[in-house]
Parts: structure tokens; C-alpha cells; sequence
């Protein structure tokens, strides 16, 4: 069917693919909103990119005539999506893994190496937010509560640079 594409299963047997079905099939995008927990305008925004592709609309003798009808596949492939952005993955790494996941025969090497450099960034950000701790904790330290605001040594240490 022209303009449609069925799901491959990806690891583990979940269906990564795009929305296939007929049009009468599957559920709106509201339904496939509250499904999912990713917002309607999500959605529209991941069928612009092409991270979801786009649903076939219902025809005009059906309940729902011209609206979009998700199927069960995109219903997965964003649920997908989804896990992978709560992880921390840009929308770039989502859609190399997308990639991968379609191609089940290839070897898990890529996923490994895509998950183990996003880690290092994960793990880098932390020493980061680490180290904001300790400075923001040695700032509130300096505070002499109770004060004015012209004394207040909050406001004074961020006027100056950092040590």
C-alpha cells in the first residue's frame, strides 16, 4: 500500500516500524497521546522530522473521516521513541537506533557502541552537575541569612567570577 510501511520487529521481538493497516484500523492521535504519554504536538512535531511516519487518514464514509488512525506498530515505534528520549538520546541517536532496530540481522554492535558513548556523556554530565553542587552548597554556606539584600553574599558571589 502506497505511503504506508509495515513494522519490523526490532530486538527482542518489539515492532519499531512505521504505521501500516488500513485506514479504518488503530486509534487517533489523541488516543495514541494518552496511550503513550507523549503530547499531541510531539507527535505532529515527530511525524515532521520523520522519526514516526505519518498515519493514513479514514476515508469519508468512516467514523472518524480524514483523521489520521494510528496503528498498533506506531503505537510501539513511539513508545520507543519515547524510552529512548526519557534515556537521554537526542533525536539523532533515536532515529540511528530506529535505523538498527529495523535491521534486525545486524549485529548489536552499533546499539552497544551508540549506548556506551551516550553513558560517557551521561556520566561526564554528572561530574558537572557534581561539581555545580559543591559550589552552589559553598555559596548558600557564605550566606549570612537574616541580612539585607545589599549584604547578602548570595548575590555577591555570583557578581563575581568563579575561583
Amino acid at each position: 500500500m502506497a505511503g504506508t510501511r509495515t513494522a519490523r520487529r526490532g530486538q527482542g521481538g518489539a515492532a519499531v516500524g512505521g504505521s501500516g493497516g488500513t485506514p479504518t484500523d488503530g486509534m487517533t492521535i489523541g488516543a495514541l497521546a494518552a496511550r503513550t504519554g507523549v503530547g499531541v504536538e510531539t507527535i505532529r512535531y515527530y511525524e515532521r522530522i520523520g522519526v514516526l511516519p505519518r498515519a493514513p487518514r479514514g476515508g469519508s464514509a468512516q467514523a472518524h473521516a480524514g483523521y489520521r488512525r494510528y496503528d498498533e506498530a506506531a503505537a510501539e515505534r513511539l513508545a520507543f521513541v519515547r524510552r529512548a528520549r526519557d534515556l537521554g538520546f537526542s533525536l539523532d541517536e533515536v532515529r540511528e537506533l530506529l535505523s538498527l532496530a529495523d535491521e534486525p540481522d545486524r549485529p548489536c554492535a552499533e546499539v552497544d557502541a551508540l549506548a556506551r558513548t551516550h553513558l560517557a556523556r551521561v556520566e561526564e554530565r554528572i561530574a558537572q552537575l557534581d561539581g555545580l553542587r559543591t559550589e552552589l552548597g559553598r555559596v548558600i554556606g557564605a550566606c549570612r541569612r537574616g541580612q539585607a539584600v545589599a549584604d547578602c553574599r548570595i548575590l555577591e558571589a555570583l557578581g563575581r567570577p568563579p575561583c
